[in-house]
């Protein structure tokens, strides 16, 4: 929200002092605004989106819809306190999403996980995690699959194979979650596909992401993980490279069956080690 009234204000050629003295207040409430630190009224928005000579209605309308579910509330806010604001802020922005599309090299992407595989990811952190942050962390991403599980989002995979290989919590965790990952390919609403080793095509190996489409594309974003925690891009310049990037792996990914049967054949590999 605050990027977007941000974005409004430089395109209008305003100052934040200046929409600060049309709008009344003082300006370091402007920048708090901006900066996400207050939130603001659907009026305000409307009068801050003319101001601004903003005629982009359905941008307007989309915003003005974020205020009034945030206003009501989700399910991670019984979370708040006691996990991260990076948690909070991915279930958030999974909620108001139109269709989400994903890119993983060295783990399966979250809302695909088992809670056994979920709970091994977590407990491969360093310094370890206690294990009652562990069964916190988990139990809250096995949550976050209901945007998907409920078939109303759309949802495409795109899965390298080391991801599929990767082994967290050994063997028989990793054959039961590619079991899943097969049950989960046969939903109407989720697509996965796969990345073999011999496809070159590919983006850099830290390129791990989540492509939210929002309800206009002004407001789609990019959600990366990284070791110094979540980090979002919604500039239209790193959104339109993301899109890019995921047109140049969806030419060269295996189709939905052929990765299907690609899954299956991985895990009768891994069902061998401790058969």
């Amino acid at each position: 929200m605050g990027a977007e009234l941000r974005r409004m204000r430089e395109q209008a050629g305003l100052g934040g002092s200046q929409l600060a003295r049309a709008l009344g207040i003082n300006p370091a409430h402007v920048t708090q605004m901006e900066s996400g630190r207050t939130g603001i009224s659907v009026e305000r928005l409307r009068t801050i989106a003319a101001l601004c000579m903003c005629v982009n209605e359905p941008l307007i309308d989309a915003l003005a819809d974020i205020i009034t579910d945030r206003d009501k509330g989700g399910w991670w806010e019984e979370y708040r306190g006691n996990l991260s604001q990076d948690f909070l802020e991915v279930a958030e922005i999974e909620a108001h999403a139109g269709g989400l599309s994903v890119y993983t090299m060295a783990f399966i992407h979250g809302l695909l996980q088992t809670n056994a595989y979920a709970s091994a990811v977590f407990a491969r952190s360093y310094p370890p995690l206690p294990e009652h942050e562990v069964d916190l962390r988990a139990s809250f991403r096995l949550r976050r699959q209901h945007i998907i599980r409920s078939d109303a989002t759309p949802y495409t995979a795109y899965i390298h194979e080391a991801a599929l290989r990767m082994q967290f919590g050994g063997a028989k965790v990793q054959a039961e979650q590619l079991e899943a990952l097969v049950e989960a390919s046969e939903r109407p609403n989720i697509s996965i596909r796969v990345v073999p080793f011999d496809v070159d095509m590919i983006p850099l190996p830290n390129e791990n992401f989540t492509y939210v489409e929002g309800p206009v594309q002004e407001l789609d974003t990019v959600q990366s993980d990284s070791g110094v925690g979540n980090l979002l891009f919604d500039a239209p310049a790193h959104t339109a490279r993301f899109r890019s990037l995921l047109a140049r792996i969806g030419s060269s990914a295996l189709s939905r069956e052929e990765s299907r049967e690609f899954i299956r054949s991985i895990k009768k590999d891994m069902e061998s080690k401790y058969a």
